[in-house]
């Protein structure tokens, strides 16, 4: 009887030993058995190998099925977690995937070791229901990507980047555990069902609390005006790393918010409704919805770094999905995570084929992409998809994203008081449609210098950014085959 809990704590955790199990097999055979190989041969099997420890626990989660909490919830399992750790897990491989030909440190199995031990924690992070389990989950996805953002030590840009993301991550981090003694101060509990049942009314400690929650959820997810690392850190970081700093660690981050919000704050959400604003998060997170949205579109518009364009364009969807969070029905939920998904999808393959033109320019300008239908059409081809999806262009899934995320929304109770956050959502879309543009025309109409030569492109790279811009396409072109089964695991 009492070994019970253990075995079942076991069982919940068995992906996460998978993926310690796969951090040091590649360590220990990138140090003692791949040392003196070319790092390029490194990196393929470093991927390899973590593509498929990332695989085996995929098939854990769905072959040993745990519903129910243990320890008071310090882990818990039920199928819309299941669902959203293979997500994470997924995207996890396509981020190993794309770095196959890196050459941008000598520590691969570090580097590799860094990457699982983030997802580790993004998966701990999805499946636990304890205010401090949540923390240190968290803590471990971050100051695995700040070593991340820094991987490059040759390049002066990354050390900077991967310094004040630790800087502004540490002050993030303080913000946020700040919020949660609080809560826990306020209800005596650290997990969230009871600090649900406990908070009845705002109180202003519980408002305080909300505040501080709200910065270091914020800065995770890069909202305005917690962002300012994002851009640094986009553009300097090692494409894989900037690819997995954009995606896994959003999915994981978006769902725990929402969960915070509606699991524990429920009862203190207040209104953003217009005209009728009332004391709670809700107004604290469409006043950050809305300054992502405005600030991310508009100050991409004059970006001539396609890695800071896309940091901009990050808080700007990171806007959009804050939508969801004030909605909080399980339709919006749905709707978030489809949205979360195909948005981590397609800006992998978008930092995968930057990682490209740098390999074969040497800059990601926009200049850098002159001319890429003849010197690449494939992967002027992929590029296309990819931006008319951030774009929200049919029938590509980032339309379909914006189309359920902002339906929902205004299907929620009292959600056409949200209208005027969907407004400006869509307005702040079609401003986007701009910069997005620039890109695509430097590819398609703009030609390249003369005599510049065609690009030089692994095939199995290609193969990777081609299967992320057919999901990208297929998801648009039948977005029920992911929106029906996340709706399926509520």
């Amino acid at each position: 009887m009492i070994a019970t809990p253990f075995l079942d704590l076991l069982h919940l955790a068995w992906p996460e030993l998978f993926l310690d199990i796969t951090a040091l097999v590649v360590v220990a055979l990138d140090l003692l058995v791949l040392r003196r190989r070319s790092v390029a041969l490194r990196f393929s099997f470093a991927a390899a190998f973590t593509a498929l420890g990332c695989a085996i626990a995929i098939i854990a989660i769905l072959t040993r099925p745990i519903d129910g909490g243990v320890f008071g919830g310090i882990l818990v399992g039920s199928p819309l977690i299941r669902t959203v750790q293979v997500l994470i897990l997924l995207v996890t491989i396509a981020c190993a995937l794309i770095s196959t030909r890196s050459d941008f440190t000598e520590h691969v199995g570090e580097f590799f070791l860094l990457l699982l031990l983030a997802t580790e924690g993004a998966l701990t992070l999805v499946a636990t229901t304890d205010l401090l389990v949540i923390f240190v989950s968290l803590e471990l996805l971050s100051l695995s990507l700040y070593a991340m953002a820094a991987a490059d030590k040759r390049s002066k840009r990354a050390a900077e980047a991967g310094l004040k993301y630790f800087l502004f991550g540490g002050m993030s981090a303080a913000f946020l555990l700040f919020g949660f003694s609080l809560l826990y101060g306020a209800t005596g509990s650290t997990s969230l069902p009871v600090i649900a049942s406990s908070l009845h009314t705002l109180t202003p400690l519980v408002a305080i609390a909300i505040v501080m929650t709200a910065i270091g959820f914020g800065f995770k997810v890069a909202a305005a005006p917690l962002h300012f690392w994002a851009p640094d850190v986009y553009q300097s970081a090692p494409a894989p790393a900037a690819a997995f700093i954009a995606s896994v660690s959003k999915i994981a981050s978006f769902f725990v918010f929402f969960e915070l919000l509606h699991a524990a704050l429920g009862p203190v959400a207040g209104s953003a409704a217009w005209g009728h604003f009332g004391a709670g998060w809700s107004p604290v997170i469409a006043v950050l919805a809305a300054c992502s949205m405005v600030l991310g579109n508009l100050t991409a518009l004059v970006q001539t770094s396609v890695r800071r364009l896309l940091a901009y364009s990050a808080i700007a969807h990171a806007g959009y999905m804050l939508v969801a969070m004030i909605a909080g029905t399980p339709e919006s939920l749905a709707a978030l995570l489809y949205y979360v998904f195909t948005y981590a999808l397609t800006t992998v393959g978008i930092f995968a084929l930057v990682a490209i033109v740098e390999r074969n320019v040497g800059s990601d300008s926009l200049s850098s992409f002159n001319g890429l239908v003849r010197r690449a059409p494939f992967l002027a081809i992929c590029l296309f998809i990819f931006f008319l999806s951030l774009a929200g262009i049919p029938p590509l899934s980032g339309f379909f994203a914006k189309f359920f995320l902002f339906t929902a929304a205004l299907a929620s109770p009292g959600g056409l008081g949200l209208l005027w956050l969907v407004i400006l959502a869509i307005a702040m879309s079609a401003v986007s449609l701009f910069y997005y543009l620039q890109v695509l025309k430097r590819a398609f109409v703009t030609p390249a210098e003369e005599g510049a030569p065609e690009f030089e492109v692994p095939w199995f790279t290609q193969a990777v950014i081609g299967v992320l811009a057919l999901l990208t396409l297929l998801f648009g072109c039948a977005p029920n085959l992911l929106l029906s089964w996340f709706e399926h695991m509520m």
